[in-house]
Order: C-alpha cells, then structure tokens, then sequence
C-alpha cells in the first residue's frame, strides 16, 4: 500500500513539475511583449473611413482605455467609439506567439465582428495581417500603426486582392493628456 501511495504521489509531483523539491519555475511574459506597453494609457482616435464596401464611410472618434492584463502576457483595450456606424464597443487582446514568432491581435465588438489578426514590428511601424470574406469574397487585410512619438500614432486599414492594396480607413491616435498641433 505504501508503495502505490509513493507512486501515486510522485506521478501527481512529476505532473506538477515538482522536482527534486522545488517548485515549478512560474512562466514569464516573451521579451517581445514588453513592446506592447506603448499601447498603455487612454488614446482617442480620430478617423475617416472610406466609402467602399464596408459602407458609405464617415468619420468615427473612439477612447480606447488599454492595460496590461495581470501576468503581464495580454495587452486589453477596451474601446467605445461612434461616428458613421453609430455606437460601436469592443475588446480587444493583443499578445506575443513565442512558437510561432508573431503578435497576436483578437478583437469582439458589439456588431458581432470577431477579428483575427498576426502581426510584427520594424521600428516604429507596426502591421497587422488577416484574411476574410468581403461581399462574399476572399480578402487580405492589413493594418498599419506608426508610431509617431510616444504619444501619437497614426494608423491605416487596407483591404487587398492579389498585390493590389486600398485604403478603407485612416487616422490618428493621441495619448490622454497630451496635446497636438
């Protein structure tokens, strides 16, 4: 009986990561991620979306109120904007894919969109790719944020097929308590 308790137990240790009597070594965030912190704070946005077909475009303003989640893993920004579209709230998770070498980028909004990007970054710009259906047909997106200073970026969406790119929307993004010329 002793012997199949001692086995019992060291098979539950071994699951636990348990060895030699220390404990597991906790996870920590990809160094990558710690290039999402400039997206902390509260941004307003202001931009223009382009007639085409995700409508007849307009201009839309949103606050977007992001953080980094506890564990320090996830960037959450929460957003509530209005313009073109009405009122429009979303959520959205922005991470680092170790295995894979990609940011990540999920979003869910009150018109039931559900987005799924992959993105990186080269210096100050960062882009973000996606694939979809558009009026039935299989498009390429892209989304592109500058950063400008540690308080502006800029940003710009894009929808393609085949190598041809166009712009569906265009704007700016500030910093809460800053201001701009």
């Amino acid at each position: 009986m002793k012997t199949r308790i001692s086995a019992v137990c060291g098979l539950v240790l071994a699951l636990l990561g348990v060895v030699d009597g220390q404990a597991p070594q906790m996870q920590k965030p990809a160094p990558e991620v710690k290039r999402l912190h400039y997206f902390v704070g509260t941004w307003t946005a202001a931009y223009e979306i382009k007639p085409g077909p995700m409508g007849p475009g307009g201009k839309v303003k949103s606050v977007d109120q992001s953080r980094m989640m506890p564990g320090g893993f996830f960037l959450e920004t929460r957003t509530e904007g209005g313009g073109a579209m009405g009122v429009v709230k979303s959520l959205a998770i922005m991470g680092y894919n170790a295995e894979e070498k990609v940011y990540t980028y999920d979003a869910f909004n009150s018109l039931g969109e559900a987005d799924h990007f992959k993105g990186s970054v080269q210096g100050d710009t960062w882009t973000w790719n996606s694939e979809g259906m558009i009026a039935g047909k299989p498009t390429k997106l892209r989304f592109i944020a500058k950063e400008v200073s540690p308080t502006i970026y800029t940003m710009k969406f894009e929808m393609g097929t085949g190598d041809d790119w166009t712009t569906v929307m265009e704007g700016k993004a500030t910093k809460k308590g800053t201001r701009t010329k």
